[in-house]
């Protein structure tokens, strides 16, 4: 008995750390998804015309963040992260790109680390180990997820600064209206509200 309960504080402290860990590589890897699936919904959306080319629209933004609450469940992106969504567009006739149209999504406090809404003198956008260039004649989808990870046993103090930030980015699929309204690049006739980084 004696013996067992000088092994228990060295086994207790593992094993708690362990699932810690694994709580840890699980959430980062959800919160990896996260920025591929909102990549790839935003890539994707736009409302077709016969006269004109697909517009993007606040309202869809808005819902393409809507949905990325819902798909976070238990992550709450709402209160614990920041999704930031941005279109990187090449500049014409050149090398260099630029951030049209920015929007965020949840309440943690971040700027983007990579650019932000009109910056125009962009060579590639993302993390030195993978970065990012659009094709000519179309644009990338490019997420940021910030997400301020809550541990299951230990103190949040030891956490306060363990945060987890995951890129993703996607082609645009179809042509689409850059330039959109005043060359904002968002439409917004529904008087939606505007999903602002500020």
């Amino acid at each position: 008995m004696v013996e067992f309960a000088y092994s228990l504080v060295v086994i207790v402290p593992l094993f708690l750390g362990g699932i810690e860990l694994s709580n840890y590589v699980s959430t980062k890897m959800r919160v990896s998804q996260l920025a591929l699936h909102v990549a790839n919904n935003a890539s994707r959306i736009g409302i077709d015309s016969l006269l004109a080319k697909p517009r993007i629209t606040e309202t869809q933004i808005n819902d393409l963040f809507l949905g990325a609450q819902l798909q976070s469940g238990t992550l709450d992106l709402a209160t614990n992260g920041r999704v930031i969504l941005s279109s990187l567009e090449r500049m014409p006739g050149e090398d260099e790109h630029m951030i049209r149209w920015q929007r965020c999504f949840g309440s943690l406090e971040w700027d983007s680390s990579y650019g932000d809404a009109g910056d125009d003198d962009i060579v590639a956008m993302g993390p030195a180990s993978n970065q990012v260039t659009t094709p000519a004649d179309t644009g990338v989808m490019f997420v940021e997820i910030v997400y301020q990870y809550k541990p299951l046993f230990l103190s949040n103090e030891m956490f306060a600064d363990r945060k987890i930030h995951e890129t993703a980015a996607m082609v645009v699929r179809d042509d689409r209206d850059y330039p959109g309204p005043g060359g904002n690049g968002l439409y917004n006739t529904e008087g939606a509200s505007v999903a602002s980084c500020t």
